[in-house]
């Protein structure tokens, strides 16, 4: 048996343990934020953070998240208090389309941890997730505003 936490709520899985995070998320938590991209942990549209740090979870098998503790999207904020990634993204307008947003969020939340006064060169050598709309404009100025926000200037 795998157990884990996801948003704070202890979770038991007895399924195949090959079996990719993502779908237990989707499928079975019923957490539909986190999303199937490309299915080979390249495009980001899946990520979500264990112990704290972004993973690709399409690439992630149940068993080694035996007692991790995960975070999605809908554990990142609640609409009442987002964090801050997600209100620079809000205010900047960054979606498009909107799918592959809430990795590109939880990619970054977890880049600002490390990067907290990021320069244009620290984006591009970290920031990898894809979109296929290209707002790489906007994400690249919210990232320079959610990460005013975390250092408290804003």
């Amino acid at each position: 048996m795998v157990e884990f936490t996801v948003n704070g709520k202890k979770h038991n899985f007895n399924g195949d343990e090959e079996m990719p995070l993502l779908w237990y998320l989707r499928d079975e938590a019923k957490l539909t934020g986190t999303k199937f991209g490309c299915g080979i942990s390249q495009c980001g549209a899946c990520t979500v953070h264990i112990g704290g740090e972004a993973a690709r979870s399409c690439s992630v098998p149940m068993s080694s998240v035996d007692g991790e503790n995960i975070t999605t999207i809908e554990g990142l904020g609640q609409a009442e208090r987002m964090h801050a990634v997600q209100r620079a993204w809000v205010e900047e307008d960054v979606a498009q389309c909107g799918f592959c947003q809430s990795g590109q969020i939880m990619a970054v939340a977890s880049f600002l941890k490390d990067y907290p006064n990021p320069t244009e060169a620290d984006i591009d050598e970290n920031h990898t997730n894809l979109c296929r709309c290209a707002s790489y404009a906007r994400m690249r100025k919210a990232i320079h505003v959610a990460a005013g926000y975390l250092r408290g200037e804003m």
